[in-house]
């Protein structure tokens, strides 16, 4: 699909990895919907894309995946401003560390495991059955095309560590569902990919010292580096501009293979 022209859907697109997302995207001719719980954030990303780049090429959409009338003012929204989207970029997702038993010798509260599950699993789902149904009434591109989702899973989801449990199960059913979700999509040409992106240099990880930081670049084989956002992104659009990218989970790492811990 070509991107030029094409309105886009990014959530968690207020920071990190959906932020360059969704600057990307505007790089390359999207009309960019930024959807995020930080509203103020998001309107940050969609005032300096618009400055960057034109007016009306981002709107900022307040957005909670788990909520399906938040998701519908969103699409709403962005759909008034752009026009029904043909990508979505599910970004957004939330993380956990929390020991089945505690040093304590208490259980893990079975309310983290939920909430961990519902943002990154279900508000994923969410989003994307109701990006779907509207998506599949477009009319078709050349090719019979449609549309284009993604999913960020992570390498959690392979090599989950100690006290990542909830993390690593939310990863892994969205590895699990982008086979039989681009299948079932298959009838409307609307094609679905995953990435699982190893340690990148995200706000949230900046936040830990810098020999920490540095420390985890170094367990990175080749290059012995943290992920840049900007990579991520450039991996995201190119999902999109293939063609026969579809069902596939990719891995985005520079070959780490997480420890037990």
């Amino acid at each position: 699909m070509k991107i030029e022209g094409q309105a886009a859907l990014v959530t968690g697109g207020a920071s990190g990895l959906g932020e360059a997302t969704a600057r990307e995207l505007a790089r390359l001719g999207a009309k960019v919907a930024v959807l995020d719980l930080n509203t103020t954030l998001a309107e940050k990303v969609a005032a300096e894309i618009g400055a960057e780049f034109g007016d009306g090429r981002a709107v900022a959409c307040s957005c909670d995946i788990t909520n399906t009338d938040s998701v519908n003012a969103a699409l709403d929204k962005a759909a008034a401003a752009h026009g029904p989207a043909r990508i979505l970029m599910n970004v957004a997702g939330i993380g956990s560390a929390k020991r089945i038993v505690a040093k304590d010798g208490n259980p893990a509260p079975l309310e983290d495991f939920v909430r961990v599950v519902n943002v990154n699993l279900v508000g994923a789902y969410n989003i994307s059955r109701l990006y779907a149904a509207q998506c599949a009434k477009l009319d078709p591109l050349e090719g019979g095309e449609r549309g284009v989702m993604l999913f960020t899973a992570s390498v959690a989801a392979f090599d989950g560590q100690v006290g990542q449990q909830a993390y690593s199960a939310s990863k892994s059913g969205l590895v699990g569902m982008t086979l039989p979700m681009a299948r079932d999509l298959a009838q409307h040409g609307i094609r679905v990919c995953t990435i699982a992106p190893g340690l990148f240099a995200t706000p949230l990880l900046k936040e830990l010292p810098e020999a920490i930081q540095q420390s985890l670049a170094a367990s990175i084989p080749f290059p012995p580096r943290l992920g840049k956002p900007s990579e991520f992104a450039e991996l995201a659009c190119h999902i999109v501009a293939n063609g026969h990218l579809n069902g596939e989970v990719i891995r985005l790492d520079g070959a780490l293979r997480m420890a037990p811990r």
